[in-house]
């Protein structure tokens, strides 16, 4: 079955959906396509830090209803150290600015139930998904949908927004890509939990049997963290031992940390990735299939939204003939992302525990966490980065509101 759009998306992550919406903002037709059923989506838990700027994004896009109502805007963060837990201020020291937890899931529903609504061409549960004649200007998406029916969809564009194990970057010719890549060696346990948090605003603990982050998804459900081996066997951590373990982290005089039924666990790993550019052709990819952060600075879903922010614009100028946004793409949003490569690289190296270190290296960070809440100018650095800067749409806004053109 051959048939035509504008925009090729592959990928029903956060990206690929919000990009879809941007662009019927736009007036621009998109098609989907996701290999994960619509409940997968729906449900697999991942991030839950908004930035200030990827909040104003999904308000000034009308797609803030349900994050306005349950979304829990925090102004600062806890660092948990040497036996002491001391506050950022992030209201403080950036003038007003706040990040808000509400999960990536989530965001997810949000965009899908809107992008239903509005009509939107959304296929899951495909399969054989391939893109082809990218160098053209008709690039091709084919794939399977789930009735088995075969599909080339001639597009002006494709947007790669199938992360990191996506087919999309390696549908790059050899030598055209740089990447750049470290591994960590550690990963995180985490939990989802039925009970009300311990905290108001997230606690990041450094401490000499590993890291510990207690993060919140609702005024009822808790969302906590452990640093593990990356080989971590998960069968031996019943629940019994993961709560031990994160009392004796978060351990201060006088605090309690709740416990409750543990609804999932996971472990992973983590890695920081750059693959650059971010456009070949007419293949343009977009979040976690150009880039990859460790979680520890809560950026991964921020700079997915960011990137289609920028995305959106750039593909309906290119569509009227404009293509020095497009062509600029790439190096608008890679300085961001390594900005926030580094800032995740900082936090995590700096509260996680490194095998194989000596008594130096925790010396080290110690000295590294008190000069940062010791210090407004160091505080500032850390409170601007966590809350993001602001997100561009485009340098001159080019039909940004809801209709047709």
């Amino acid at each position: 079955m051959r048939t035509r759009t504008q925009i090729g998306i592959v990928g029903g992550g956060p990206a690929g959906l919000l990009l879809s919406h941007l662009l019927a903002l736009r007036g621009v037709d998109s098609v989907l396509v996701e290999i994960r059923s619509r409940d997968y989506c729906e449900a697999r838990q991942r991030a839950g830090v908004l930035e200030d700027g990827s909040v104003a994004l999904l308000r000034s896009a009308d797609l803030a209803d349900r994050l306005d109502r349950q979304g829990l805007v925090h102004g600062g963060i806890y660092l948990q150290f040497d036996g002491q837990r001391r506050h950022v201020d992030f209201r403080d020291l950036t003038g007003g600015r706040t990040v808000t937890v509400y999960a990536q899931t989530e965001v997810v529903k949000d965009l899908i139930a809107r992008r239903l609504t509005d009509g939107g061409a959304l296929e899951f549960s495909v399969t054989d998904t391939e893109v082809a004649d990218l160098d053209s200007d008709r690039p091709l998406l084919r794939y399977t949908d789930a009735s088995g029916d075969r599909h080339e969809v001639a597009c002006d564009a494709i947007a790669g927004c199938d992360g990191f194990h996506g087919i999309c970057r390696p549908a790059i010719p050899p030598g055209v890509l740089t990447t750049w890549e470290r591994d960590y060696p550690y990963a995180w346990l985490g939990i989802l939990a039925d009970v009300p948090p311990s905290t108001d605003e997230l606690i990041y603990a450094h401490h000499r049997n590993g890291f510990a982050l207690h993060s919140l998804r609702s005024p009822s459900t808790s969302r906590l963290y452990l640093q593990v081996s990356p080989d971590e066997d998960i069968g031996q951590w019943p629940d019994g031992r993961i709560w031990a373990e994160l009392a004796s982290r978060f351990k201060l005089p006088g605090w309690t940390l709740q416990q409750g039924p543990v609804l999932d666990k996971s472990i992973t790993p983590m890695r920081s990735f750059v693959s650059a550019p971010m456009r070949y052709g007419r293949l343009f990819l977009a979040g976690d299939a150009a880039h990859i952060v460790p979680p520890t600075g809560a950026k991964g879903l921020n700079l997915a939204l960011a990137d289609v922010a920028v995305l959106a614009p750039a593909l309906d100028a290119l569509l009227h003939g404009d293509e020095q946004p497009a062509a600029a793409y790439s190096a608008a949003c890679l300085e961001r992302v390594w900005r926030s490569t580094h800032f995740s690289w900082w936090m995590t190296t700096m509260l996680h525990n490194t095998p194989g270190t000596d008594e130096m290296a925790t010396q080290l960070q110690l000295s590294q966490l008190r000069y940062t809440v010791g210090s407004r100018a160091a505080a500032t650095s850390l409170a601007e980065n966590y809350t993001g800067f602001p997100v561009q749409l485009s340098a001159e806004p080019r039909r940004w509101v809801s209709g047709a053109r």
